[in-house]
């Protein structure tokens, strides 16, 4: 009987597998990067430590020369927002075409003094 068990199991597991159906998932070409520059809208300077926030849960800090890339972003409409310490925050939408880099370039106000 334990023979015949095994063979059981493995029909079980087959059964399983089958009902496993992964056409609702998005491929791996659903998904791209982002990558940009964050400038100053007045001196055109770079701006170090901008948070890049995509889709509210993606997010990466510009460097010193004002870059940063996100990787495997979902393709299509997507919202991104940049926050930099002394700037009003920039928030907007793009369309992210799969398996093509996107490059996002923006340039942020200061804030006005109080």
């Amino acid at each position: 009987m334990k023979r015949f068990a095994g063979v059981y199991l493995a029909a079980a597991l087959m059964v399983g597998m089958q009902g496993c159906n992964t056409d609702s998932l998005p491929p791996a070409s659903g998904f791209s990067s982002v990558a940009g520059v964050i400038v100053d809208g007045r001196t055109n300077a770079p701006i170090a430590g901008a948070t890049v926030t995509i889709d509210t849960v993606l997010t990466a800090t510009t460097d010193s020369a004002g870059k940063f890339s996100i990787d495997k972003v979902p393709s299509g409409i997507t919202d991104y927002s940049v926050q930099a310490k002394g700037y009003q925050p920039l928030a907007s939408t793009a369309n992210v075409e799969p398996g093509k880099p996107f490059q996002l370039n923006l340039t942020l106000a200061q804030q006005p003094p109080h």
